[in-house]
């Protein structure tokens, strides 16, 4: 539910080893390169295998012994050890996978809990040696300089930094040293059962040479490379930069050069984002929501200060309950305008009474973590000059009511995506963004819907159908035959038909449509809708269910 703002728990900066960057591009003129190539730095790269799997099953819980995956976009994204036992591979359909492994765990992947989950890692290895480039979740990279100077040689600082990784969460980690990221990247991912591999200075080249192309991430140059019979890094490399980007464009030219241990990409420190987060355990632990909601406001205090001193605001934050089981509830919140102490007290409290106990948590709470997952600039927030606005007084009272009645007592209507006018109505807790977002929604309004009505939505849905009268004109009720079509054309109208009320003309009609709803179920069942617009210029949206007209929205 977080925003697309700057986060103040991950790390600002994310390179692959195969992305496009403005350090890439290459000079127009023939052979290598006009230009002569800056001198190699000395590279220090730190590579978590399984990562993902490693931060999700800890965050979760699940055993990583077991065959497990992580799944993005309806493919594996990936696994862990067990589950390529059994043949699951990076790319497979979910279906697939399963059936190679009929015990396969899998879970949605997580992009945000990987860079949350490796941040103690950076943080411990940024303590030891200064200037950590973060490649993605699981990999970081360091000028090896430093630290090679400080531990005594480069594979001594290479053996230090695993091990703190290790303490920190990351296990067996392998380490290369080489000339270039990318070359010593390589390196850690080619070591096999050596964990610590240090290329010789000025081995890069010739370390690579072997390596297949396959290794540079792009399925389109692999494919092209290997019909001209260019299989190895060491077979591009002796192309020059000139036929290289006359056919592949810069992008080529880039990945080239990666290729020749030309990797023109410098090793630079990250921004470290300020430490807002604020932990709160408690000794012994709480069973009743409104104790531990009481107990945790001072630590919202100090989170608001940390705050303040920052000159930041929190648009959304971050909730991880630990209870007393060591089970961790976590959940991201988002704020209209920006969260105040109290405001952060009501949704601990919110989060703790979604519980299934009969206090409103399964278990007595050990331990609460609160962090900013969206941050801005408090100058964006503030007062006007004559005082707040409408807007800000409607916020004010909204977030008020919402207080005393919860998170779920003060809603926002979104369009999203369906093929009945309920389905399209979704409803928002004030604050919150939709589960996925409004892109989400926006993608699900797009789709075809078979069996949806075209056309501009009615102008007011109504909370429960109100049951309608549609008869013809000597008063017999209009219905729908077995092949789909009206019994009798309608020509008279009663919007109350429950109440007895007067009937009035019909001057326009449309359909019926057809639409049967979750046929594969027992309670399945077949509806028919129809348009009419009565004597007084409404129009109403009709729907025949169980052999009765129901009115489901009205429009003027």
């Amino acid at each position: 539910m977080s925003g697309g703002r700057r986060t103040a728990t991950t790390a600002a900066r994310t390179t692959h080893p195969g992305a496009p960057t403005s350090s890439a591009s290459v000079s127009a003129s023939s052979g290598r390169s006009a230009l002569p190539d800056a001198p190699p730095t000395r590279s220090l790269v730190l590579w978590c295998p399984d990562w993902p799997v490693i931060a999700a099953t800890t965050a979760t819980g699940a055993d990583p012994a077991r065959p497990f995956a992580l799944v993005a976009k309806g493919l594996v994204y990936a696994c862990s050890a067990a589950a390529r036992a059994d043949g699951v591979t990076r790319g497979l359909r979910i279906r697939e996978a399963q059936a190679r492994c009929s015990t396969l765990v899998v879970q949605p992947y997580d992009e945000a809990l990987d860079h949350r989950m490796f941040e103690p890692v950076i943080r411990a290895v940024e303590a030891a040696a200064p200037g950590v480039h973060v490649l993605r979740p699981g990999t970081i990279a360091i000028r090896s300089r430093g630290p090679a100077r400080y531990y005594g040689g480069e594979r001594a600082a290479a053996i230090t930094l695993a091990g703190i990784a290790a303490d920190s969460g990351a296990p067996d980690v392998r380490v290369g040293v080489a000339d270039t990221p990318f070359a010593a990247e390589q390196a850690a991912r080619a070591g096999g059962s050596e964990r610590f591999r240090v290329v010789r200075a000025g081995g890069s080249p010739e370390f690579l040479a072997p390596l297949p192309v396959s290794i540079l991430g792009r399925d389109d140059l692999t494919t092209v490379l290997g019909r001209l019979g260019i299989t190895s890094l060491g077979d591009f490399a002796t192309l020059t930069d000139e036929q290289v980007r006359d056919r592949f464009g810069a992008e080529g030219a880039f990945l080239h050069r990666l290729a020749g241990g030309r990797d023109p990409r410098e090793v630079s420190a990250r921004d470290v984002p300020p430490d807002l987060a604020v932990d709160a355990p408690f000794e012994p632990p709480l069973d009743r929501a409104d104790q531990v909601a009481f107990a945790f406001r001072r630590s919202a205090d100090t989170f608001m200060e940390r705050l303040g001193a920052a000159g930041l605001v929190a648009t959304a934050i971050r909730i991880d309950v630990t209870d007393d089981n060591g089970i961790c509830l976590d959940r991201t919140w988002a704020h209209p305008r920006w969260f105040d102490a109290a405001d952060i007290v009501d949704r601990v409290r919110w989060q703790l009474q979604g519980g299934t106990g009969p206090s409103g948590l399964e278990a007595a709470v050990a331990h609460i973590r609160l962090e900013a997952d969206a941050v801005d600039s408090v100058d964006n927030h503030e007062r006007g000059l004559w005082g707040a606005g409408p807007d800000e007084r409607v916020h004010h009272g909204l977030a008020r009511i919402q207080g005393m009645v919860g998170h779920d007592g003060v809603v926002t209507a979104r369009i999203g995506g369906g093929r009945t006018l309920a389905e399209r109505t979704v409803l928002v807790p004030w604050g919150d963004t939709p589960a996925g977002g409004e892109r989400a929604l926006a993608v699900a309004r797009a789709r075809p819907w078979p069996g949806a009505l075209p056309g501009v939505a009615p102008g007011t849905v109504l909370d429960r159908p109100r049951p309608v009268d549609v008869v013809t004109a000597d008063g017999i009720a209009v219905d729908v035959d077995p092949r789909g079509t009206l019994t009798a054309e309608p020509e008279r109208f009663r919007a109350d038909g429950d109440r007895g009320g007067a009937f009035t003309g019909v001057t326009a009609w449309a359909g019926p449509w057809p639409l049967v709803v979750r046929w594969w179920e027992a309670g399945g069942r077949r509806l028919h809708r129809l348009q009419l617009v009565d004597a007084e210029g409404r129009a109403w949206f009709l729907v025949l269910a169980d052999g009765r007209w129901w009115a489901e929205a009205v429009g003027t």
